[in-house]
């Protein structure tokens, strides 16, 4: 589907902009439709040489003899799991398509010298992303340790494929999304819809709301994943504002200096 060429910001109503977002959803769907069929022929090579190997080298920690493998206990957890693994990675390799297009659309609220940042926009994204959920796949296997040593030395683990794969392939996307934090707030700074100074007085708020946050993205919750996303999102919530600062400095010197020269 192409998209029409877009018209300028203040000529633009409520329905153009709704008409150009149902475009972009189509792309971002349509992108994340072809990244799971590329994940669903990638599946079984994930799995022994991705997903397994955590669960296998906390087999071994614990020394515990037996065959590292996930067992099936319903007719439909094999399908339902490697269709579920397969849209996470579609999701992943579709996030450039998905950056660009959410970028392109929230343009019109910025000024000509702002647009240029929508290439260091998308590369940074996909860098804090792709770092994110690499953090979360190794500390994943502490976590896991931690959670079958917490249930005590009777509890043998059997995990299914559908509950082991749903936990690793959620939180690495949960860490990926949680690192978009910065992003976020660099963004809304950028917009005006937050100042720097209003962050630095809710620093108090934002460590509570970072731990909450993190709790939540956690699904395991066990305190090696809360520290390994809590602690990245609130030296990334400093560094926004640092960063933010400087944008939000650099904008009030060009509405400066243009506002001189009109008056020239």
């Amino acid at each position: 589907m192409k998209l029409r060429r877009r018209p300028k910001t203040g000529s633009m109503t409520f329905w153009d902009h709704m008409a150009e977002l149902r475009v972009r959803l189509i792309w971002c769907v349509g992108a994340v439709l072809l990244g799971a069929i590329i994940g669903l022929f990638l599946y079984d090579w994930m799995l022994e040489t991705v997903f397994l190997p955590p669960y296998c080298n906390v087999l071994d920690a614990q020394h515990i003899d037996r065959p590292c493998t996930l067992v099936i206990t319903e007719p439909l957890d094999g399908f339902k799991t490697r269709i579920r693994v397969s849209l996470y990675v579609g999701l992943v390799l579709a996030m450039p398509c998905v950056l660009w297009h959410l970028w392109r659309f929230v343009t019109p609220a910025l000024d000509r010298r702002e647009k240029r940042y929508i290439v260091p926009f998308v590369v940074c994204a996909l860098l804090l992303f792709f770092c994110g959920a690499a953090l979360a796949y190794s500390t994943f296997e502490r976590a896991l340790d931690f959670l079958i040593s917490f249930g005590g030395e009777s509890v043998d683990p059997l995990f299914s494929p559908g509950a082991y794969l749903g936990l690793i392939t959620y939180m690495m996307m949960a860490f990926g999304i949680g690192f978009q934090f910065p992003i976020l707030l660099l963004f809304l700074q950028i917009a005006g819809v937050v100042q720097p100074a209003q962050l630095r007085r809710l620093r108090r708020y934002a460590i509570v709301g970072i731990v909450t946050l993190a709790a939540i993205l956690t699904p395991s919750g066990d305190p090696v994943s809360l520290a390994a996303l809590s602690i990245p999102m609130y030296v990334f919530f400093e560094l926004s504002i640092v960063i933010g600062r400087l944008l939000t400095r650099q904008r009030s010197r060009r509405v400066l200096s243009t506002g001189t020269v009109g008056e020239q």
